[in-house]
This record gives structure tokens, sequence and C-alpha cells, in this order.
């Protein structure tokens, strides 16, 4: 038995892999869907890096239901967070628009020094605009946009969460990095026996399998392959005592690939429940992460990793799916962004944005129906100290008070430093940076 636990794929995952692969239907099987009024179902990964899918070139490891997802839509490989950490890009999720825009959108991450500090019941989100255009809302998994009542899920549209409201969570004891119980239903503290992916797993799996009269959005926000490093298995083998360190010590390839595939089986549950209760045809269904990878990722070819806004940071997996309106088996270098998926979640269901706070975002199911020609676009990011553009394939870059300009077209790992070969250009862009910085909030004032 402890050879077994050590081999690539343990029976449990194994079988969950097989099954949900078994479940997954090819797009023609799924048939036509009607495009009015579709179910959505929004899935975001914590953590996770551009290459962490084997369909995106992790090398030790599968991801067979997620690979199966990309193969029944549109996989795409110039997509983006709003941020290179967790807060501001879930912000951006909400609200549809850069995080520097709101205040708590300025928190790189929110942590327990800002328990006063939240995102704004005033503010419309994708979830109020939904809920007020007739759907049922759900969050199922992390929040971390404040945890006072006023700031928490319910208050911005979701009937439903079940979930942590920090920004990490043990495992297995579902305490906070502050060691504080961190699990909720609703506006309530719970208790519950179990692995958190598995548990927000079952959760939006049983979600999904009640009878309902109304469309619904569900946003199911994984906590994996966020830290602390534990795998499905650990609990029994001694691997979850983080003690007093921070809750991001320890860890290894072997436990990150098995975090991986216990969220990648759980995904699987989750279709497979979809696909039962006959929704597939009419759920839109969208996959991506919140930031770019930790330690344990595979980001190559980008450089850097979470907190950075080199393309390591902020260049992340995505993946849509709605079989008979979205393209399926297809690629695309549509460069999107985190905002988009708002945008294009709100005019998929015939929902209207607030018009007093307009959209950063693009729909992007126009790309999604055809695949077609991209078009170039203008992404802006920053934080306390680091400022970057990308303008078609050039990317200016401020870190350390270092400018840079690149050609991601040529030189994907920001190696080649263009900014004295390409003055006008790098001049142009910068200038657009500063317009754009302009409209924004001002930093923290920090320290």
């Amino acid at each position: 038995m402890a050879n077994e636990s050590r081999a690539w794929l343990t029976r449990r995952e194994f079988l969950d892999a097989a099954a949900g692969a078994a479940a997954t239907l090819t797009a023609s099987q799924l048939g036509a869907a009607s495009p009015e009024r579709p179910n959505v179902l929004f899935i975001l990964a914590d953590d996770l890096g551009y290459g962490d899918l084997s369909c995106y070139g992790r090398p030790d490891y599968r991801t067979p239901v997620l690979d199966e997802l990309a193969l029944q839509g549109l996989k795409f490989t110039s997509a983006y967070a709003a941020a290179p950490v967790c807060t501001p890009t879930r912000c951006a999720l909400l609200t549809g628009r850069y995080p520097q825009r709101t205040e708590v959108g300025l928190y790189e991450p929110l942590t327990g020094r800002d328990l006063d500090k939240g995102l704004s019941p005033d503010h419309p989100t994708a979830a109020s605009l939904l809920k007020a255009n007739g759907y049922e809302t759900a969050l199922i998994g992390k929040w971390h946009l404040g945890w006072k009542q006023e700031f928490g899920p319910n208050r911005h549209g979701y009937e439903e969460f079940f979930g942590i409201l920090s920004g990490t969570a043990d495992y297995f004891t579902h305490r906070s990095s502050a060691k504080t119980p961190d699990l909720w239903e609703n506006l309530t503290p719970i208790e519950r026996v179990g692995y958190l992916t598995d548990l927000l797993s079952d959760r939006a799996a049983e979600f999904l399998a009640r009878p309902r009269s109304r469309p619904f959005y569900l946003s199911l926000h994984y906590t994996a392959p966020h830290a602390p490093w534990e795998g499905p298995e650990d609990a029994a083998i001694g691997h979850t005592d983080h003690g007093a360190g921070p809750m991001n010590d320890g860890g290894s390839l072997k436990i990150f690939g098995a975090m991986m595939k216990s969220m990648d089986a759980g995904i699987g549950r989750v279709l497979r429940a979809l696909r039962r209760a006959k929704l597939e045809r009419n759920t839109l269904v969208i996959f991506t992460s919140d930031n770019g990878g930790e330690r344990y990722s595979y980001n190559w070819p980008f450089a850097f990793q979470t907190g950075h806004l080199w393309e390591g940071g902020i260049r992340v997996p995505a993946i849509v799916r709605w079989p008979g309106v979205v393209a399926a088996g297809r690629t695309t270098e549509q460069a999107a962004i985190t905002m988009d998926w708002t945008a294009t979640i709100l005019a998929a269901t015939a929902t209207s944005a607030d018009p007093a706070y307009p959209l950063d975002g693009e729909d992007l199911m126009p790309v999604c129906r055809s695949a077609g020609a991209v078009h170039e676009r203008t992404f802006f990011w920053r934080t306390q100290s680091l400022d970057a553009a990308r303008v078609g394939n050039w990317k200016y870059l401020m870190e350390s008070g270092n400018e840079h300009l690149f050609d991601l077209a040529t030189d994907p790992g920001e190696r080649a430093d263009l900014r004295g070969k390409h003055g006008e250009v790098f001049e142009k862009i910068r200038n657009q940076y500063s317009a754009w910085n302009a409209a924004m909030l001002p930093k923290r004032q920090v320290g």
C-alpha cells in the first residue's frame, strides 16, 4: 500500500479522472445549444500558472478533464489576469473594471491587517446584475474581497455562498493563515470534514443537481493549487502541520501534481453533474486562473511568477465551452483579460451593465463563436512598484525604476529589450500608460 500511495496516479485519482474523461462529450455529441439566457458556470483556479494544464504543456502529470474541455471548446493562448495577485483580479472579475478603479483593488492582496476593507456593497457586480435579471446566483469557493458581512458575497448578488473568505486556508482544517476557522455557509461559520477541493467540487455538483426554474450563474472559485501545498492524501501521511511558519513553506512537485489532479477530477464531477441535469447544452463554461503560478508552476517560455508583471505573473490559461455556439477544438491567440469574462457573461445572458459603472472589458463571444482573425487589444497593469502595458504585441514594463520594451510576437519570454531600437514605440506606449494611470485611483500610501 505504501508503494501505491507514491504512484503517479492514486487509484481514486485514476478512477475519478477516467470517469471524468468518459463523461465529457464532444461538441457534436452535446448538440446545439439555445443562445437565449444560458446558464453560466465560471471556474477560477488560484495561482494556476500558464503551463500547469497538460493541454498547455505540463509534462509531469495529466489533467484529462480540462484537456477534454479544451477540445470541446476554445483555448486561449494570450489570456491575462487583471493583476498578478488575487484580490485585485477578483475585484476586476466581480466589477468588470480595472481593479485600480476601486479602493479594495489597490490591496495586493487583502491581509489580516485589512479587516475593515472590502468591496463596497454599493458597487454593482456581475452577480448582482445577473440576479436582477432573474438568475439564480451562487459562489462556491474563495472570496478574498473582505471579511465583514457588508463586504461578503451575499451582499454582492450571490444568493448562496459556501467557501472561505480569506486568501488561503488549510485544505484539511479549513483554517486561515491566521489559524482561525474559515469555512462558511452564507454568513454562518461551519465545520466540515474533508479535503477542501473535494468539498467545493461536491457542493458545486450538488448545486447543479437541484431542480430549478431559473437559469443559474455559478462561480466556482477553487483555492487550488494555492498554498498550503497539501495533496488529498497528505492527512494520512502527516504533511499537514505547518507549525508557526507561513503556509507557503514546503511542498514539492509531487504534492503540487496531486493537488492539480484532485482539482481536475473534481471539475470532472461538476461537469458530470451538469450533464446528468441535462444542462450542458445551454451552459456557458469558462475556466481560467486569477494570476500566474507559484514556485511549482510550469510557465515556460514566460518569465517569473505570481506577484510580477512579467508574463509569468499575469499570463494564464483560459478555456471557453458552449456547445453549438463556441467553436470547438480550436485555439486562439486573441488577447483577453479578466474583465472580458465579465463583459462576455453579461452579453451572453442579455444582462445590461450599470451605465454609472462602465465596463473595461470586451465581449469575447464574437471571437469564441468563430475563432477568426484576432484583433489588437490594449491592456494596462499596475502594482505598488510595477507598471506594464500591452499594446498589440508590444509590452511595456517598468520594474525597479528600469523601463523595458518587448515584442511578445517574437520574444514571449521577454529576454530582448527593444527600448533603444524602437524608441518611438516605447514613448507612445509609455504615454498611453501614463494617461490610463492618471484616470485610476492613486496608489496606496503604505507604511
